[in-house]
């Protein structure tokens, strides 16, 4: 992969990052920027990009939302930050397992990433409470249909930019699908 076309997924999904965390007030779209980073980019370019987008949906929520700075709030913050991070590594891990076109392997990402991420904060709410709310099916189908109609926007979106001449990651791991 090109680092043009990393860094066009950086900045893209960092981008998402910002506009949902404010447009939905702390409901970044992690899953699907975790299935885009683990499909579309390297380990560590995905795990920069992750960082990011947990750092600035971080900045938007205490910057803008004016999140409560209570050490539980806080906590939730760094328990946000490793479900993230665990996204994009369970996204990897599920694409890698399977073959098939880039759309399967996509729909496959993204389902690791939902179950690494959603894993994750099941884990952190038996330390710092709301297992009720992380177990909720209604929250959970909520989450599942927002991400996955944000990633297929993300996708339209950078296949529009290429077609208008911005950078394309060379075919990768995965073809530029």
């Amino acid at each position: 992969m090109t680092r043009d076309g990393s860094l066009l997924w950086i900045v893209l999904l960092s981008a998402a990052s910002v506009l949902g965390s404010w447009a939905l007030a702390c409901a970044t779209p992690f899953a699907a920027l975790a299935a885009l980073a683990a499909t579309r980019m390297g380990r560590r370019d995905g795990l920069i990009l992750m960082a990011v987008a947990w750092f600035a949906s971080q900045a938007v929520g205490f910057g803008i939302h004016h999140y409560s700075h209570s050490p539980k709030t806080l906590m939730w913050g760094g328990a946000i930050g490793t479900a993230a991070i665990v996204s994009v590594l369970a996204a990897r891990w599920a694409e890698g397992r399977i073959g098939g076109g880039s759309a399967v392997r996509l729909a496959v990402a993204y389902l690791g990433a939902v179950i690494g991420y959603k894993g994750m904060l099941v884990l952190w709410s038996l330390a710092l409470g709301g297992l009720s709310i992380a177990l909720s099916p209604v929250y959970f189908a909520q989450g599942f249909v927002r991400d996955g109609a944000i990633l297929i926007a993300l996708l339209v979106l950078y296949r529009g930019l290429v077609a208008i001449g911005v950078p394309a990651a060379r075919r990768g791991r995965l073809a530029a699908a």
